[in-house]
């Protein structure tokens, strides 16, 4: 797979960076970077539940199924940049699995002792 070169225009790095002063402004807490990966993620998300669902937002429902949106529900993402809460949209059948940011499961707590108590047979 090759990567795609996307080419942003001059006038909206322009617009981006017109109050920057200093790293902060960019890779602070509250940085544009972090508000930027904020909201391409969620437009990302949108396109994907488009794509799963076969229709775009506020579009009749053309699926068999009948399935369709059922909200937002909130996930943390943690990385170099700290924590970012983001909305991932849900669908009425929950069969809407996210590719850029994978659902995870709890993990099931596992022993590290065995109790002949409880071990069957004995």
């Amino acid at each position: 797979m090759s990567a795609k070169n996307h080419n942003v225009p001059e006038a909206l790095l322009a617009s981006l960076l017109a109050d920057y002063k200093k790293p902060e402004d960019l890779i602070g807490e509250n940085g544009l970077l972090k508000q930027l990966t904020k909201l391409l993620v969620e437009k990302a998300l949108d396109a994907e539940m488009a794509a799963h669902l076969g229709h775009s937002k506020h579009e009749p429902v053309i699926n068999a199924a009948g399935n369709a949106r059922n909200g937002k529900s909130r996930k943390t993402l943690k990385g170099e940049f700290g924590e970012l809460p983001i909305a991932v949209p849900r669908d009425r059948h929950g069969t809407f699995e996210p590719q850029l940011i994978p659902s995870t499961k709890p993990a099931r707590p596992v022993s590290t002792t065995k109790s002949s108590r409880f071990t069957p047979g004995a």
